[in-house]
């Protein structure tokens, strides 16, 4: 049987939704080195646009051209790179009193042929659609998702409660951090989502699903997904990141 040879093409969009006065998300991609990166910083006056801005620009300079050896390299540059990023930012606002404590989640997707890679620190997510089915890939780092995780708060509660914005793991904000790895197989056609909590805050899980199981390029369905988030309130930062493997 022949092994079915992959090839990825990308979009996004981002916009500072309806009540924000700036956009501190941030994302990045290049297709050619296989890497992915959606970032939403947060921090003071402009801090949560530079600690997104540095960490996507950090991950992909890291990245580009790396000249890994076989898809195995891959999960272990990445990793290395999302701490080098943290460093970078942490290092960076030690510097610069108007810029402590700032910080940005991060969700980033490697791809190597078949073998694919999404690492993640807060709660920015990725998703993957495959056959009309919508998986969230990432687990939250969130005070209210640990509440969800040990039987203390319902999924319900959880989507209510005035402390789902308290994240419990960013970028920046501590001298170490370790993201999470997961690993996987794509197939052709897969669809992943990489996004801010913008989107996921206003839309549920199976709206998102609806949508981009829809027709259209996926610059199509990004500007489909911010536009339906600013529709139900928009009260945050949006991004999407659309990866498609073809």
């Amino acid at each position: 049987m022949a092994t079915v040879v992959l090839h990825y093409m990308a979009a996004a969009v981002t916009d500072r939704g309806r009540k924000r006065p700036s956009n501190e998300d941030a994302f990045g991609f290049s297709v050619e080195d296989g890497i992915y990166v959606v970032c939403d910083g947060m921090g003071g006056a402009a801090a949560g646009e530079i600690a997104s801005s540095l960490a996507v620009d950090e991950v992909l300079r890291l990245l580009a051209g790396n000249g890994t050896n076989g898809h195995a390299h891959l999960p272990e540059a990445a990793e290395q790179a999302i701490i080098a990023a943290n460093e970078a930012i942490h290092a960076r606002s030690q510097r610069n009193q108007r810029l402590s404590g700032m910080g940005t989640t991060l969700v980033a997707l490697a791809v190597q042929e078949s073998h694919a890679w999404v690492l993640n620190i807060g709660d920015s997510r990725c998703y993957r659609l495959r056959k009309g089915q919508l998986e969230q890939l990432t687990v939250d780092h969130s005070l209210v998702e640990e509440q969800v995780r040990i039987g203390r708060m319902s999924r319900s509660e959880a989507q209510r409660s005035p402390l789902r914005n308290v994240i419990t793991r960013a970028l920046g904000t501590q001298c170490r951090v370790t993201p999470d790895i997961f690993g996987l197989e794509a197939e052709l056609g897969d669809l992943f989502l990489l996004c801010s909590d913008g989107l996921t805050r206003e839309l549920s899980d199976p709206v998102i699903g609806s949508l981009l199981a829809g027709e259209g390029s996926i610059e199509d369905l990004c500007a489909r997904l911010v536009e339906a988030a600013k529709s139900a309130g928009g009260h945050d930062n949006i991004t999407c990141l659309l990866v498609r493997a073809a």
